[in-house]
């Protein structure tokens, strides 16, 4: 496995993480003991930056952690997140940036997870009513207490990131990127680059559609949020939108890969500083990404990747009108 430095002094991980939220929730149906055995193999076939939040299955997502950190704590990067509130379903949620709440859900999280300090702590949005530098402010001031090593913030714009920095060093952006979702080219990309952040890629597999195994809304459990929280998933959109993925499960064919691979070397390819954190519950997707690492584009093949999906021709937002109102743009 190769390894990409994390930012802020964190240093390296893998450059590729695990995404753990499905462990928990969203995507139908999970397995207690499959995930802990994906958690292990992951570890085990070299992937060293975990990822975890706390409203993924209302906390149960770090308990699931819990055990996994205990056996190989000196052996991972772990991140999570504060700020989405949730009391009960996915839409029931609100976003809570005050300085008060970080101190309280910084300390439930340690908990959950039986550790005593986290490596990455992410802002997992942002309040608008509550400045971003008090929001840093009060996140700096557990680092200084020791309960935090770097910040991070997600779905934000260029000039929030600034300001941010500005009041203390942020080590990562965690932004949704991909062949479809190509909105962070438009203005946090290359600042994360010139600031010396990492910039992290969430849902680089298109929540899944971009391994080409989607082909109807019927391949979806029906519990699973992509069918009534993603416009790009209801039926309509998503039949338009199939051309891509088979465009793109031809180039895979003619480079000896399969489509989730090239879509997965394509986002590593955008520069030395992106971590992306495809996420999986089992250990034969951990391998198969693990293994797009180690796939070389050549400049046509990034230029020929590029004309898939240009920005404005996928169907369908990525989130409902609610959920874009918390992405800082």
């Amino acid at each position: 496995m190769k390894f990409r430095n994390l930012g802020a002094r964190l240093g390296a991980v893998s450059a590729i993480g695990l995404g753990c939220m499905g462990m928990s929730e969203f995507y139908g149906p999970s397995d207690k003991a499959q995930s802990l055995a994906t958690l292990e193999h992951a570890l085990e076939k070299g992937i060293t930056f975990f990822d975890t939040a706390d409203t993924y299955g209302l906390g149960h997502n770090e308990e699931l952690l819990n055990s996994f950190l205990a056996r190989h704590r000196d052996q991972i990067t772990l991140a999570t997140k504060f700020g989405i509130v949730r009391d009960g379903p996915l839409a029931d949620r609100r976003i809570d940036n005050t300085p008060a709440y970080i101190a309280k859900a910084n300390e439930a999280s340690l908990k959950r997870l039986g550790i005593d300090v986290i490596d990455l702590y992410y802002a997992h949005r942002l309040n608008p009513a509550v400045p971003v530098e008090e929001t840093v402010g009060a996140m700096a001031d557990l680092v200084t207490q020791g309960k935090v090593r770097g910040l991070g913030l997600s779905e934000v714009s260029a000039e929030t990131l600034r300001r941010a920095h500005a009041v203390h060093p942020i080590a990562a952006v965690q932004s949704e990127y991909s062949l479809w979702t190509r909105d962070p080219e438009d203005g946090i990309l290359e600042p994360c680059k010139e600031l010396g952040v990492a910039f992290v890629p969430y849902s680089p597999l298109g929540r899944g559609f971009l391994t080409g195994k989607i082909r109807s809304v019927d391949d979806m459990a029906a519990d699973d949020f992509r069918r009534t929280s993603q416009p790009r998933f209801e039926r309509a959109n998503l039949q338009k939108n199939l051309a891509m993925v088979d465009t793109l499960t031809a180039l895979a064919e003619s480079k000896g890969c399969t489509p989730a691979q090239l879509a997965l070397a394509w986002v590593l390819a955008q520069g030395d500083h992106v971590i992306p954190i495809p996420g999986t519950r089992t250990e034969r997707y951990v391998d198969e990404n693990i293994a797009a690492a180690a796939l070389s584009l050549t400049a046509d093949d990034i230029s020929a990747l590029d004309q898939i999906a240009p920005k404005g021709t996928i169907n369908g937002e990525r989130y409902t009108v609610e959920g874009m109102q918390h992405v800082d743009k």
